[in-house]
């Protein structure tokens, strides 16, 4: 098995590309030992000093690392759990744990469709842009009053110095071009 890594635009957070399916649909994001309990791979590379966060992708998994600690003594030690996990055939998940949702309400009428064009456009535009650097980017809800979109953002991209400027200068932009009723675009936390 070869497993490539990747740079990212964060960079305490390396992407894992095992070369095969990791999640296949969705993504899970894991910021604590105690949240990676039920995937035994998120378990081991928490195990490891210096890991901080894990999020699985659909082809590719990111590793968050402590500042304190340096790529050069924890790469090795991340590749070897990864290639363990996979070659072993465990499953990913303990349970039967899957992907998060991406919305958090219930939208009628108007806002409905204003929310299915945000989604779209996060769908087939911007998550995959955002995948390219490790991460992800979940629609979390919409406030029709303000026109503000609440965004989640996910794996390299949580945390990341050039987030920010992602939102603003590329998701908001793009949204607000599309889609007319949308303001401003904020990330929750």
């Amino acid at each position: 098995m070869f497993i490539q890594t990747e740079a990212t635009p964060n960079p305490e957070v390396l992407k894992f590309l095992p070369g095969r399916e990791v999640m296949g649909e969705g993504s899970r994001d894991f910021r604590s030992a105690e949240e990676a309990a039920a995937a035994p791979l998120a378990a081991e590379l928490f195990g490891l000093e210096g890991v901080t966060r894990v999020f699985f992708g659909p082809d590719f998994l990111t590793v968050g690392k402590a500042e304190t600690h340096d790529w050069s003594h924890l790469k090795a030690p991340i590749l070897a759990a990864i290639m363990d996990h996979f070659s072993s055939g465990k499953p990913l998940f303990a349970g039967e744990g899957e992907a998060v949702g991406h919305d958090e309400g219930v939208y009628e009428g108007e806002t409905a469709q204003i929310v299915a064009e945000i989604k779209d456009l996060l769908d087939t535009r911007i998550r995959p842009a955002v995948a390219q650097d490790g991460g992800d980017i979940l629609f979390s809800r919409f406030d029709v009053e303000t026109g503000v979109v609440w965004l989640n953002m996910r794996g390299a991209c949580s945390g990341c110095p050039s987030s920010t400027a992602t939102l603003r200068a590329g998701v908001e932009n793009m949204l607000k071009h599309y889609v007319p009723e949308v303001t401003r675009v904020e990330q929750t936390l």
